[in-house]
């Protein structure tokens, strides 16, 4: 007899199929436009969101018209992410689904796929234009996932969460336009502010290391030089090469502060601090930074402009 599932737990690829199936009332009668079918009359549309960011963005735009709940919790990190039996079931009951894509959840791909042939299922990035799209070349080919980071680059978000929700809503399409263009100016005030403290920081310690690859659209935007211990993705492992390089390059420059994340484990960074402090440069940990996942619910950081502004306090505080 098959053992059962265990909440939290990720479920095997074979159940999962089955699941999604199940749930998803997925068969081969389904109708071929079924993934832009719209919720029930009556009843409020659910939502369902990967990452905090997105989820914050929809429920601001959809306001009362639509429950909107995010997948990936604080302290999440999306990259490593594997769909659990509760997951499965909030996505076959979701009525409309958003994703970031640009291979953040890349372990979800098939999920997506399998779910969308009955109900919408959208990667938030896919308005953004290609040519501001970052494709490092440690990254074999990929883009650069974190988009969030780039505020000015996040509002394109809008344009594709305000007619997704009111594919599903369309009684209320109006008033997610609306939302969504109170949100974009908003964002835009923002991101100036960033640009102003970012600013501040004298040039020669204007440099943020940190444990993976995830600022880099921050560093472009707001004129700040970038290192990551890991790649963009935190599937690839930092070897011994890549912590003598970065300790190297702290440790010559004397960059006075380096910061962990809280999706990442720490360790990794405060290795480096210890190796900066054996080669006579005290480095010291500047504080935490929110990267691939917001703060906890309830708290500022636990919204997109909570999160950017924790993060630029923290780094302007540490390098100024």
């Amino acid at each position: 007899m098959p053992k059962p599932f265990r909440r939290g737990t990720a479920v095997p690829a074979g159940a999962l199929a089955v699941l999604l199936l199940l749930l998803s009332g997925c068969d081969s009668s389904a109708p071929a436009d079924a993934g832009s079918a719209k919720s029930t009359p009556g009843k409020k549309p659910q939502v369902l969101a990967t990452i905090g960011m997105i989820g914050d963005m929809a429920a601001r735009i959809a306001g009362d018209h639509a429950r909107v709940d995010s997948m990936m919790q604080s302290g999440v990190d999306p990259h490593l992410y594997k769909a659990t039996e509760g997951d499965v079931r909030r996505l076959g009951e979701a009525d409309l689904i958003l994703y970031n894509g640009l291979n953040l959840e890349g372990k979800m791909g098939d999920i997506f796929v399998k779910v969308g042939r009955t109900r919408p299922v959208v990667p938030v990035s896919e308005t953004v234009p290609k040519e501001q799209l970052r494709e490092p070349p440690e990254f074999q080919g990929h883009y650069d996932p974190h988009i969030w980071f780039d505020v000015s680059m996040w509002t394109h978000a809008i344009d594709a969460i305000v007619p997704a929700l009111s594919e599903i809503a369309p009684a209320h399409a109006a008033e997610f336009k609306a939302n969504g263009e109170k949100l974009r100016g908003e964002l835009a005030e923002l991101d100036e502010w960033v640009k102003k403290e970012i600013a501040t920081i004298p040039k020669e310690r204007r440099v943020l290391v940190t444990a993976h690859d995830a600022f880099g659209y921050f560093g472009r935007r707001y004129d700040i030089e970038v290192m990551g211990l890991q790649g963009i993705s935190t599937v690839s492992q930092a070897g011994i090469g890549d912590v003598e390089r970065l300790v190297t390059a702290i440790a010559g420059r004397k960059i006075p502060a380096i910061f962990v994340e809280s999706s990442v484990p720490k360790q990794a960074i405060e290795a480096v601090q210890r190796a900066c402090e054996s080669k006579g440069w005290p480095v010291k940990i500047g504080g935490q930074l929110f990267s691939d996942a917001m703060g906890a619910a309830g708290t500022p950081e636990g919204t997109y402009p909570g999160m950017v502004r924790h993060n630029v306090k923290t780094i302007v505080e540490a390098l100024r």
